[in-house]
């Protein structure tokens, strides 16, 4: 879950590489690596759209980003516990799931 060139590429690029080349070098080479916020703080703000959004096949690789810039377990619990409240039951369930899950497989 690096931020090296060609993760989405591995992923999907066999049938949208040009999507695959802006995932990589625009939104993770680019975007992510603007100075005006660090990886931290970019991977809360991006699972807390996610969850919002209820975008849960997004979410598990976002979950597994965040843990990797340092974002706690705890705090991705709080993140989605205070949510609840903004962006409904539903997606704070549906993200406790994911969260779950993504962890589960960390602690394999």
């Amino acid at each position: 879950m690096a931020n090296e060139p060609n993760t989405a590429r591995k992923a999907f690029g066999d049938i949208a590489p040009a999507l695959a080349d802006y995932t990589d070098k625009v939104l993770f080479g680019e975007v992510w690596q603007r100075p005006g916020l660090s990886p931290r703080d970019r991977s809360l703000v991006t699972v807390a759209g996610l969850v919002a959004m209820y975008r849960s096949n997004e979410l598990p690789f976002h979950l597994g980003k965040a843990l990797d810039n340092g974002v706690s377990r705890d705090e991705l619990i709080e993140l989605i516990t205070h949510l609840a409240f903004y962006s409904g039951w539903p997606t704070a369930s549906t993200a406790l799931g994911i969260a779950r899950q993504v962890f589960a497989g960390r602690d394999a």
